[in-house]
């Protein structure tokens, strides 16, 4: 008795389709880099686009205070309202204890205490609280 005869091997897995998958698998690997720089150059271009829409905004803003300050009239009404200034002979009236009508000053930020400020009140505090005192034979 002779032993049976070995059954031919079917793989599906063929030196063509090895090729292949190498093949696929460089062109992938070739295209990964270029594709994440578009992204991040198409990122960066939107994000210079949208600033310079905000910049635009802002030369219009401008220009359009630049043409009201070059109005003769616009300039005599700040300097009544802001500076209370008048024409030469005509009397003036300052009414005190009244609201204003434009707010522009600003109430002062209340901050952090200057250096100083910390170090008396550190003083101050160790001043009030005194320690245990320890006596110099002991």
């Amino acid at each position: 008795m002779s032993p049976p005869a070995a059954a031919p091997r079917t793989t599906r897995l063929t030196g063509r389709a090895a090729v292949l998958a190498v093949v696929i698998c460089a062109i992938a690997l070739s295209l990964a880099y270029p594709v994440r720089e578009y992204v991040t150059q198409r990122r960066q271009i939107d994000s210079l686009v949208a600033q310079q829409q905000v910049m635009l905004a802002q030369v219009k803003n401008l220009e359009a205070q630049q043409a009201k300050l070059s109005s003769p009239a616009y300039i005599e009404q700040l300097a009544r309202q802001e500076l209370d200034m008048c024409f030469p002979g005509t009397q003036c009236y300052i009414v005190e204890g009244s609201q204003p009508l434009i707010s522009t000053a600003q109430s002062p930020r209340k901050g952090p205490a200057p250096w100083y400020g910390k170090l008396w009140q550190s003083v101050q505090q160790a001043d009030a609280n005194p320690g245990p005192q320890k006596s110099p034979g002991k």
